[in-house]
């Protein structure tokens, strides 16, 4: 299940309030979300779920820091990145330059979470199915499979979404439509 940057504030806030369930559920809901955001930094599998427990474990010890008025997903994605950080300073992991940026960029900052409102707007503006199989593969990182899985559709139904949903974006973009 999904949850939106306002459904993961609201599940934050309650659990701040002393709501153990719904500190659980957030818990729970980080991890997939988790579990894309090191995948996409990390180059092989072996210590992504690692990353993901020691993440929880910082946000649960860290949850004070936590600002009520800021997005929770800046926050989130802060710790995140310092725990990916800190995980390739341990292994003496050396990254090549050029990968830096891609480690550093965290999703989760004011000016993207301006453009992700930005790109909902836009999407929005698409059939369901075009706007969902871009939002799958190219906002939240799922392979055509996953997210023909999840759409209960096929793979091939997922490229051509995406490819025509991309296009009329692009159509839009430019004033031709």
């Amino acid at each position: 299940m999904r949850h939106s940057e306002a459904g993961l504030r609201a599940l934050m806030a309650a659990g701040l309030d002393g709501d153990a369930a719904a500190h659980a559920a957030l818990l729970r809901a980080l991890v997939p979300l988790l579990r894309r955001f090191f995948r996409r930094r990390m180059r092989g599998d072996e210590d992504i779920e690692d990353l993901v427990q020691e993440t929880l474990i910082a946000i649960h010890a860290k949850r004070g820091t936590y600002d009520r008025d800021r997005p929770f997903t800046a926050w989130l994605y802060a710790v995140a990145r310092y725990r990916l950080i800190d995980h390739l300073r341990k292994r003496r992991i050396s990254v090549p330059i050029e990968e830096v940026e891609a480690i550093l960029i965290t999703e989760g900052f004011e000016g993207p979470v301006t453009a992700r409102i930005d790109v909902d707007r836009l999407l929005s503006g698409l059939p369901g199915k075009q706007a969902r199989a871009i939002r799958d593969t190219r906002l939240e990182g799922l392979s055509v499979a996953e997210a023909a899985e999840g759409a209960r559709i096929g793979q091939s139904d997922v490229k051509v979404s995406v490819h025509r949903g991309l296009k009329e974006l692009a159509a839009r973009l430019r004033g031709q439509r």
